[in-house]
């Protein structure tokens, strides 16, 4: 059965999850495009449906970049989940350089890690514009201090590499 033809009736907007394995990029786009899909309509995805073959689900981690679709009242977003292994930078790469922002996730209990750089850099290489932060399980993090250092970390990285950094504090988030 032929599927029913695109309308595009909203702006497109290309985005995607970058960041440290582990840090929790495909449960972020599990939860948006759930969030999505119910209040905007729209199909939602779980985690599961996201990282979905068979190695993935085996070894725990997003190996191949996935996309999942979902509207918001003005914009259609289609959402890149990049792996953020080392050894598979080159499918994270293929996926960046479709963005038109990336949301960087990262984990409030580990802060910056080696992936974290690495994507950030590779951001700016692929002529990535715009990177928001998701400041993850800070729900696991009982020091506020260290949240603190965690958020100038991230916001000491992205200057680094040259990405606008707002001065605003970031909500605290747990996917």
């Amino acid at each position: 059965m032929a599927k029913a033809k695109f309308e595009r009736n909203k702006p497109h907007v290309n985005v995607g999850t970058i960041g440290h394995v582990d840090h929790g990029k495909t449960t972020l786009t599990a939860a948006i495009a759930t969030i999505c899909a119910k209040t905007y309509g729209g199909e939602a995805k779980d985690y599961s449906q996201i990282d979905s073959a068979p190695e993935e689900k085996a070894r725990g981690i997003t190996i191949n970049t996935s996309h999942v679709e979902y509207d918001s009242p003005i914009r259609h977003y289609a959402h890149v989940d990049c792996p953020g292994h080392a050894d598979y930078v080159k499918n994270m790469i293929t996926g960046a350089a479709q963005m038109d922002g990336a949301i960087l996730v990262c984990a409030a209990t580990d802060g910056p890690m080696p992936q974290t750089r690495a994507h950030i850099l590779l951001s700016r290489q692929v002529g990535v514009p715009y990177i928001v932060v998701f400041l993850n399980k800070c729900d696991l993090v009982d020091d506020e201090e260290l949240l603190e250092l965690v958020e100038m970390e991230v916001r000491e990285l992205l200057s680094t590499y040259d990405f606008p950094v707002m001065n605003s504090s970031y909500p605290w988030f747990s996917a």
